[in-house]
């Protein structure tokens, strides 16, 4: 291998990978935020110099997702375990039912805290296959207060190639480690909800986007600073929001803008996914147990076909400048998260590795 003691490629899943240029930017910030001699870190919320930070956020998630004005985009704290709850507080009645989509580890979190506002319908479910494939037919119940799926399972590596935009009922999607990455009618989704730190900046930050339409309807009282209305009337400010989280947010939200938005960055991560996949596929000595319709293009997970051989592949990862491959503590293996900010090369270098190592093994 040509890797140099520099070269990291970083396959962390989250916190992960950020552009460098936005490292740079929010890094000066941190010392001199636009040339006022202050701190990103110190400045007051509720003043000129970080309104236009918010605001700008709040306008490029709506350019890039071409957002009507139905929409609204908030940053809120609590990431995309606080929206298992939020969301149904504010979409489901306690006598109603909401449809789930159990597809691996993050929609069985999300259908565990449905479960204390109202009744949960499983519509679709691949526990028979350990979470290697994802649901081919969904029947949601007209009455449904609305439709959850998890776009992208970090863990299990799988992927909604094909939507149902056309279940009849409201759709939520946690899109947390996808968002942004693909291009998709987000305005046929209700809520959009998302952690920052896999696409779209550092951890501290979660994306929701809310079809105002959707909300009013629940008879519960909902505490005032878990009210989606609240926060979309004080414009993501109700409380003190993750100012430098919401910086870094809206750093890397430019950074995707200049490289042609999620059209220009779909092409590149296709481009990675299909690398690495046909290297998998060709190589004897890995195997990749997620269905290949199914696959996912930001978390790629594969196995050892010799379990014994683990320790000397990763051993060689780590040598390499190979960050973040081990899989998840649940369920073993390798991932590698592929994430918009993560290089064609870095994929190449990777790939490079497993020919190399599988040309010793014979």
């Amino acid at each position: 291998m040509t890797t140099t003691v520099n070269s990291i490629h970083n396959f962390n899943a989250g916190p992960s990978i950020l552009p460098k240029q936005v490292f740079e930017e929010a890094s000066h910030a941190i010392l001199d935020f636009n040339n006022t001699g202050l701190s990103i870190l110190e400045i007051g919320h509720r003043t000129p110099l970080f309104e236009p930070v918010m605001g700008e956020a709040i306008d490029l998630v709506k350019e890039l997702m071409q957002l009507d004005t139905d929409h609204e985009v908030l940053f809120l704290h609590g990431g995309a375990t606080t929206q298992f709850m939020q969301v149904p507080m504010n979409l489901l009645n306690e006598n109603e039912v909401a449809a789930y989509t159990e597809t691996g580890t993050w929609a069985l979190k999300a259908i565990k805290e449905a479960k204390l506002f109202g009744h949960v319908e499983i519509v679709g479910s691949t526990k028979d296959t350990n979470y290697t494939t994802l649901p081919k037919d969904i029947s949601v119940t007209p009455t449904a207060a609305y439709l959850h799926i998890t776009t992208n399972e970090t863990i299990a590596g799988t992927q909604w190639h094909t939507l149902p935009y056309k279940c009849g009922v409201p759709i939520v999607a946690d899109m947390s480690s996808d968002i942004l990455s693909r291009t998709l009618d987000f305005n046929k989704f209700d809520i959009i909800y998302a952690g920052a730190q896999k696409n779209m900046g550092a951890a501290g930050v979660n994306l929701v986007v809310v079809n105002k339409n959707v909300l009013g309807k629940v008879k519960r009282a909902i505490p005032s600073i878990l009210d989606y209305r609240n926060h979309i009337k004080e414009h993501s400010m109700m409380n003190t929001p993750p100012v430098f989280a919401v910086y870094v947010a809206m750093l890397t939200l430019r950074w995707l803008k200049s490289k042609g938005g999620i059209a220009g960055i779909e092409k590149v991560n296709d481009a990675k996914a299909k690398l690495f996949y046909d290297t998998l596929d060709s190589l004897p000595v890995f195997k990749g147990p997620v269905a290949k319709e199914d696959r996912s293009k930001m978390n790629a997970v594969f196995v050892m076909n010799d379990p014994s051989l683990e320790k000397e592949f990763s051993d060689l990862c780590k040598r390499e400048g190979m960050i973040g491959i081990k899989g998840h503590r649940s369920v073993g293996g390798f991932r590698v998260s592929m994430y918009n900010a993560l290089p064609l090369q870095s994929v190449q270098a990777l790939t490079d590795l497993m020919k190399e190592f599988a040309n010793r093994k014979g």
